[in-house]
């Protein structure tokens, strides 16, 4: 009996639970089934539970129905994000392609900036341009009334003119007869010249030979005498020279010196021909008479050089001549002892070259660059002409620019007999 309760019970709960999931008249016409199934009592005592199963079906129900909703919505929002960022593509395009405009803007204003400096800085060229014009217009007004003043004169003097050279006409037929004159007077004076020219040459016979006797022609005779002495060369005649025993022993021509700085070495052709300076001070020989003493036989050539921080140094070379002056006085040395850099060996066998006959080997005038004149080449390795304090050096590693030079020559055979 009790088991058949149990039973009773349980097809009761299912049945509740199947009721609880029903919903409008159903619940009802199952309400009234469930009392005469279970009887009053009994269905009063699972009523609550009833209640509460339909309450979570409404609920289960409404829950379904927000989901649907919420789906909804979250397709709404989908297709709503969708546009927004259509929307945003759009306007970051848009955006781009406003800056770019403004770029193009702020371009166009830079190239307006500018073409507006260039019109600024033509206007005023037109304005300097249109000053300028204003002068010439009023300078050339001025030589038109000078022109007409000029004109006047010219007048006048070609007037002049016609007078003088009537008279310059009286004075030539007076000038012709002075001229005849004239000749007969040169004829005799031509015969009493001859006569003269006679005795002079013979007078300079005389001198020739009692110079020869007395001049020598070098400084080995005033060993003992050194200073300035009188020698004499064929070609040149008689001239001072300084000689020198101290540097390297007796007989030497000092050719070059520069000790103070005073003289302009910036001469042209003529003066370093003929030779300049004093003898006692900064001077130059001479081209001419370098060539004639060493065309006579072989000299040697010393040059002694002090260096701005007092250091001496010399060269010397065996074999010194410069050619004549229809071949630029060109130059020769020989073999080279000496205690730094042959510098001068890179000016050898170059033509000497002055500001006003250009002989060497550049494309430029280098005694124009250098203020000097010398054997430049291209242009120059030492330069003993150059500017004092400026261009007076000798390259080397050891010595370059140069407070003191000096030249010297001396006859080799003559000085080792």
């Amino acid at each position: 009996m009790s088991r058949i309760k149990i039973n009773v019970i349980l097809l009761i709960i299912l049945k509740l639970f199947l009721v609880g999931t029903t919903t409008g008249e159903e619940t009802c016409e199952n309400d009234r089934e469930m009392d005469k199934l279970c009887g009053g009592h009994t269905y009063k005592s699972v009523k609550p539970l009833l209640d509460y199963f339909r309450q979570v079906r409404n609920e289960l129900d409404q829950s379904e129905i927000k989901e649907k909703h919420t789906s909804e919505i979250n397709a709404d929002l989908m297709i709503k994000y969708h546009e927004i960022v259509a929307i945003h593509e759009k306007l970051m395009k848009e955006a781009f392609q406003l800056d770019e405009y403004k770029n193009k803007i702020i371009r166009k204003e830079n190239d307006l900036q500018l073409c507006q400096s260039k019109v600024d800085k033509l206007e005023s060229e037109i304005n300097s341009q249109q000053t300028t014009i204003n002068q010439l217009t009023l300078h050339l007004s001025d030589k038109s009334n000078n022109l007409e003043i000029c004109e006047v004169q010219l007048k006048k003097l070609n007037s002049s003119v016609i007078e003088k050279d009537e008279k310059i006409s009286e004075y030539s037929a007076t000038i012709q007869n002075i001229t005849e004159n004239q000749k007969t007077i040169s004829l005799k004076l031509e015969k009493k010249d001859k006569d003269i020219e006679i005795c002079h040459a013979e007078i300079v016979k005389l001198n020739r030979t009692s110079d020869n006797n007395n001049i020598p022609s070098s400084c080995l005779p005033f060993g003992d005498h050194p200073g300035v002495n009188e020698i004499k060369v064929s070609g040149v005649g008689s001239f001072d020279v300084l000689c020198d025993s101290q540097l390297v022993g007796p007989g030497w021509i000092v050719i070059q010196q520069r000790i103070g700085g005073k003289e302009n070495f910036t001469r042209d052709w003529a003066t370093y021909r003929k030779g300049f300076g004093s003898l006692d001070s900064d001077f130059f020989l001479g081209l001419e008479k370098m060539y004639r003493l060493t065309s006579q036989q072989q000299y040697e050539l010393y040059i002694h050089l002090v260096a701005k921080n007092g250091s001496i140094f010399y060269a010397r070379y065996d074999d010194f001549k410069i050619s004549d002056e229809d071949h630029g006085y060109s130059l020769s040395l020989g073999n080279f002892n000496g205690n730094f850099w042959d510098a001068m060996r890179n000016h050898e066998n170059m033509k000497f070259t002055t500001f006003d006959r250009d002989n060497d080997a550049s494309s430029v005038n280098c005694a124009v660059g250098y203020k000097s004149g010398w054997w430049y080449k291209d242009c120059c390795a030492c330069n003993l002409n150059g500017l004092y304090d400026e261009g007076l050096y000798w390259w080397s590693e050891s010595a370059n620019y140069l407070k003191e030079t000096k030249m010297l020559i001396c006859p080799k055979e003559d000085k080792n007999k």
